[in-house]
C-alpha cells in the first residue's frame, strides 16, 4: 500500500483553496533561480517582482492563473480569506504567463503575521477570458466560486509556497 500523501492535501490547499482534482497540465513557476515545490519556502524579498510560470500545452489551449493567500491576514483567523494576489487569463500554452492578459496586477507576498501559504492555481479556460473582469477587491476572494463565474471547472495544476515576515537586520546599532 503507498504511503505517499498529496503535499496538497497535506498543505490544506485542496480543501480550503480547491477541489480535489486530476492534475491535466504541467506548471513551472520561478522566482529568479528559486523553483516553486509545494510548501517550499520562498522569502517577502525574493517574490517582490512576478515569477516566470511556464505552463504546458498546445498554444491553442488558452489558461487562466489566479494566485491567493488563504491565510490573510493571520492563519490562526483568516478573516480575508482568501487575498487574491494576482489574476491572469488567455495564457497560451507551452508559453508563459507573460503571453497572457494580466486582470489584475501582482502584488507579492506580505505576510503580516505567521506562516502563510500563497497558492498558484491553474485553469484550462472553454472559451476566450474577454468576459473576466478584476475583482471588486483583493480581500474575500473565492478561488472556486470565480471557476464556477467563468466556467473554468476544476483546476488542472496547482502549487504553493508559504512565507513569512521577514525578520529586521539585527545588526542595527
Amino acid at each position: 500500500m503507498a504511503s505517499h500523501v498529496d503535499p496538497l492535501v497535506v498543505g490544506r490547499v485542496i480543501g480550503e483553496v480547491v477541489d480535489m482534482f486530476v492534475p491535466a497540465a504541467s506548471m513551472s513557476v520561478n522566482y529568479g533561480s528559486k523553483h516553486v515545490n509545494n510548501g517550499c519556502d520562498v522569502k517577502p524579498s525574493m517574490a517582490v517582482d512576478p515569477p516566470t510560470v511556464q505552463i504546458s500545452g498546445r498554444r491553442s489551449d488558452l489558461y487562466t492563473l489566479v494566485m491567493t493567500d488563504p491565510d490573510a491576514p493571520s492563519p490562526s483567523d483568516p478573516t480575508m480569506r482568501e487575498w487574491v494576489h494576482w489574476i491572469v487569463v488567455d495564457i497560451p500554452g507551452g508559453t508563459t504567463v507573460v503571453q497572457g492578459r494580466e486582470v489584475l496586477p501582482y502584488m507579492g507576498p506580505r505576510p503580516p503575521v505567521g506562516i502563510h501559504r500563497y497558492v498558484f492555481v491553474l485553469f484550462q479556460q472553454k472559451v476566450p477570458g474577454n468576459a473576466i473582469a478584476p475583482p471588486m477587491g483583493r480581500p474575500n476572494f473565492n478561488t472556486r466560486a470565480f471557476a464556477a463565474q467563468h466556467g473554468l471547472g476544476l483546476p488542472v495544476a496547482t502549487t504553493y509556497f508559504n512565507s513569512q515576515k521577514e525578520t529586521a537586520n539585527k545588526n542595527r546599532k
